[in-house]
């Protein structure tokens, strides 16, 4: 069977350039004569490996010496609960609620503290970022926190919040190394791997130094401390080791196709395919008001449950694989990361065009946004 595209939200689809690497690799890493699955992380071969990746990834971001870059396990949701742990120092921080995930980080934090929710968008279905350019930012804040691009509902931030000189924190999962950011805006961005970084397992944490300390929350378990890791280069206990590999190709895939600059340029260009059909489409509607679109994870409906469902039953069936709404919102969602080639954009859209001129069209048209 040959390859589908993969429009999944996570695990994602992956640059066939590092599965065929790894598959290359797989039995005999580089002449060690065993896997990177095998191989113990204390072994000189595997430093050099997950030494290797950070050095590639501070480079790609630009990610200045003050910062420590940890590779840890626990996904996006282990983060929810361990910035309050390490950084809720006055017991009171500042949430934006965009999305589901911003909902349940905001619903962690309240089991350490004072969690103040600034600014939300649940009141149209978290369709759109709202107005942060002068939030009423708390006195006691010990940061604000947003998740800078919304998976389920295919909103992204264009601009970072008026923080009023608070520590930012974002959780960047599924928008990170799809362009350039200046890391200095923030005092931590972390994203779970399996969207746009590499295999699901790992979940990759960048912090300002300054916000690595001792003074931790009391009952902080030993693997929940930054410190803990910092001090250890990520190597404490057993790391997700092949997830980290997978990675680092990740990484080198990306330095080679120009950098973030470059896959900024590619990823609005695969973006605008679909956006544009979705514009002028009488069938396909989609969910994110226009200024606030992600180029990451097109969201969008036929206005009809049905008409929804014939479409990805017909979809994946022609090859066009995960592309059904996430279960909170129903719907159709086409995630375009990195490693989607233009081309699948392109097959995608003339097959929603061969769709909808054999569709009646359906009751309800959604409001063009």
């Amino acid at each position: 069977m040959s390859r589908v595209y993969n429009f999944s939200a996570g695990p994602a689809v992956l640059p066939e350039e590092v599965l065929t690497e790894a598959a290359r690799e797989m039995l005999d890493y580089r002449g060690c004569g065993i896997s990177v699955m095998e191989m113990s992380h204390r072994s000189k071969a595997y430093e050099t490996i997950i030494r290797t990746a950070e050095e590639d990834l501070r480079e790609l971001m630009g990610i200045p010496g003050n910062y420590k870059v940890l590779f840890l396990q626990g996904g996006a949701h282990t983060q929810f609960a361990m910035i309050p742990m390490n950084l809720m120092k006055n017991r009171s921080a500042d949430y934006i609620v965009t999305g589901q995930w911003a909902k349940r980080a905001y619903s962690e934090a309240a089991l350490y503290g004072k969690a103040n929710k600034i600014a939300t968008s649940e009141d149209k279905t978290f369709s759109y970022i709202p107005d942060c350019s002068d939030l009423p930012v708390s006195a006691d804040a010990d940061y604000v926190y947003i998740c800078e691009n919304n998976t389920i509902y295919g909103t992204k931030f264009k601009t970072l919040p008026d923080t009023k000189g608070k520590t930012l924190v974002s959780d960047v999962s599924s928008c990170f190394l799809s362009e350039p950011m200046d890391v200095t805006k923030y005092g931590v961005v972390y994203g779970g791997a399996q969207k746009n970084i590499g295999p699901a397992g790992v979940v990759v944490v960048i912090i300002r130094e300054d916000l690595i300390t001792q003074d931790v929350l009391p009952g902080t378990p030993t693997m929940l401390r930054y410190q803990t890791h910092a001090d250890n280069a990520s190597l404490y206990n057993t790391p997700p080791a092949y997830g980290i590999y997978i990675c680092g190709k990740v990484f080198r895939w990306l330095k080679k196709r120009g950098g973030l600059e470059a896959m900024k340029e590619y990823n609005a260009k695969k973006a605008a395919v679909l956006y544009d059909y979705l514009d002028q489409s009488r069938l396909f509607c989609g969910t994110a008001r226009r200024e606030d679109r992600s180029l990451m994870n097109v969201t969008f409906v036929t206005g009809d449950p049905d008409t929804d469902a014939r479409f990805l039953k017909e979809a994946t069936a022609a090859g066009f694989v995960e592309l059904k709404g996430h279960r909170s919102v129903g719907g159709m969602r086409a995630s375009v990361y990195n490693a989607m080639p233009i081309e699948g954009v392109e097959e995608l859209v003339r097959f929603m065009e061969e769709f909808e001129r054999g569709s009646a069209f359906p009751r309800f048209q959604h409001e063009k946004r």
